[in-house]
């Protein structure tokens, strides 16, 4: 298996260790793979019994060449990327009513999806930096779970590989939650920083991006691991096709079935979930409508229902923050899937973006959008009565995100046990643990009903959390009178001092 960029020809190609541990492609692309591997009937009927980390393993083996990872390793490393999970299905998929499903993402070390996809990601890393004998620095921005699932995977690498792998994490200064923020203060390891920046959740990819493609990767190995690298939607292909494969079990379907396809609901930020979702339909499986669930900041929902991929002036602050996302890079593997994989117009595409933070589609490419995807823009209040009314007719707790999702499932029309709606079947993707989020569910709920979750349901694990001394984080400050690309010109040049002088 090969990788290309979204904006070149496969003339020029690379291995999945080079994509990997790349993160955006030379040109500024992002990688996807050559060829899109496909997934017939009988093998879904093969995968239906198979446990979530052999569905891993199958799958996984279809994106990265022998050659790359003899299957020994490549199956040891899966094994222990689930090794830490607090159920024995990985990811359980519970039915609400007769087409209501929800498929918990978020029960790794983390309490939240992005475990399922950075675990494996960084194991690989420090198979191929041990390999090499070449260290690999991590480059991370959150908005406030993909942080903390890449801290604790880094911590839990194997002995022998640990002195190869460096993180530096960001995330803006005070948009996550105390929980998520404690989840990365209060790892003690020399091997990484934490730091806050003055700005919103978009803010510091530009000068990440910039501290990658600069990255010559001879002694040192910058890596991104935000959802633009190709290691993490591929990665989460498994929990779609893993929750399409419950559901047809559920319902008596026939593995891939084409006249029985399933829809999931996914509460949406960067896209990667939503990209990993798209790229198990490619492969076959049969789903049919991939729908978006948004807060205010909706630029998703625009692109999906008007065709205007259009960054907003500003960012606004909502209580669903880790999908505060402005301009969600995986819109451009979507865009390059849409038109048939044509480099030409995506790269034509992306630099009027850039240029512009404008993209207006065509009718013709918005049909084609809408064949495939849906989107509802849910707001603060809306979020709020839906975990209410979710908590009050399923005794079911969620957390602001998935209540997102759920929202925008009932928004665009699907049955949430009212009687009312869509009965063909849909998943709800359960994205991260309502522990992580207690201000924003105790606005919900209020603080009896908070109370009496936290008693009763959060894991002893999650407890010790808040229990534990925290490492202040370093600050990027914000100067008065300059302007934000003066900023991150600014940011980008302490965050290449502290990889080059403290994580070296």
């Amino acid at each position: 298996m090969r990788y290309r960029s979204t904006r070149s020809d496969t003339s020029v190609s690379y291995s999945f260790e080079e994509a990997l541990s790349s993160g955006y492609a030379p040109d500024g692309g992002l990688f996807v793979p050559v060829e899109m591997p496909k997934v017939s009937s009988q093998t879904l009927a093969t995968w239906a019994d198979f446990t979530f980390d052999e569905l891993a393993y199958s799958i996984l083996s279809m994106f990265i060449s022998e050659t790359e990872i003899d299957r020994a390793n490549l199956r040891e490393i899966i094994t222990r990327s689930f090794d830490s999970y607090d159920c024995a299905e990985i990811v359980p998929v519970k039915k609400l009513t007769d087409s209501l499903f929800v498929s918990e993402l978020f029960h790794g070390p983390t309490f939240c999806f992005k475990d399922l996809g950075m675990k494996p990601v960084v194991n690989l890393l420090a198979y191929f930096s041990a390999r090499s004998n070449i260290p690999t620095t991590l480059l991370i921005s959150t908005t406030g779970d993909t942080g903390p699932a890449a801290m604790r995977a880094v911590s839990e690498v194997r002995t022998q590989e640990r002195k190869y792998m460096r993180i530096l994490v960001h995330y803006p200064l005070g948009q996550i939650s105390a929980f998520q923020r404690r989840q990365l203060t209060t790892i003690k390891t020399g091997n990484a920083r934490v730091a806050a920046f003055e700005g919103t959740g978009d803010d510091m990819d530009v000068p990440i991006k910039r501290l990658l493609l600069s990255n010559d990767r001879t002694t040192n190995r910058i890596c991104g691991i935000n959802s633009y690298n190709i290691g993490r939607p591929i990665m989460q292909v498994v929990h779609f096709v893993w929750t399409y494969l419950q559901i047809a079990k559920c319902l008596e379907i026939v593995p891939g079935d084409k006249s029985a396809p399933i829809d999931i609901v996914i509460p949406t930020g960067a896209m990667g979930n939503m990209i990993g979702g798209y790229i198990a339909k490619l492969m076959g499986v049969p789903i049919k409508f991939l729908c978006a669930g948004v807060n205010a900041n909706d630029i998703t929902h625009r692109a999906f229902a008007s065709g205007e991929f259009h960054k907003s002036d500003a960012m606004t602050r909502t209580l669903s923050e880790a999908i505060n996302i402005q301009v969600p890079y995986n819109f451009e593997r979507l865009l390059f899937y849409l038109t048939g994989s044509d480099y030409e117009l995506v790269n034509q595409w992306m630099t009027t973006m850039d240029e512009t933070s404008k993209l207006t589609l065509d009718s013709t490419w918005l049909l084609k959008l809408q064949a495939e995807f849906r989107s509802a823009r849910i707001d603060d209040e809306e979020m709020c009565a839906t975990m209410r009314k979710i908590k009050d007719r399923f005794a079911y707790m969620i957390d602001p995100h998935t209540s997102v999702a759920f929202a925008a499932a009932s928004r665009l029309g699907y049955d949430l046990g009212d009687g009312k709606g869509d009965k063909n079947p849909v998943a709800v993707m359960a994205t991260a643990s309502p522990c992580k989020f207690e201000e924003t569910v105790t606005v919900a709920i209020g603080e009896k009903a908070w109370y009496e979750y936290y008693e009763s349901e959060v894991s002893e694990d999650a407890k010790r959390i808040l229990s534990c001394e925290e490492v202040p984080p370093m600050i990027y400050h914000r100067t008065e009178g300059l302007s934000l690309e003066e900023t991150q010109n600014e940011w980008e040049k302490i965050a290449r001092t502290i990889i080059e002088e403290e994580l070296c």
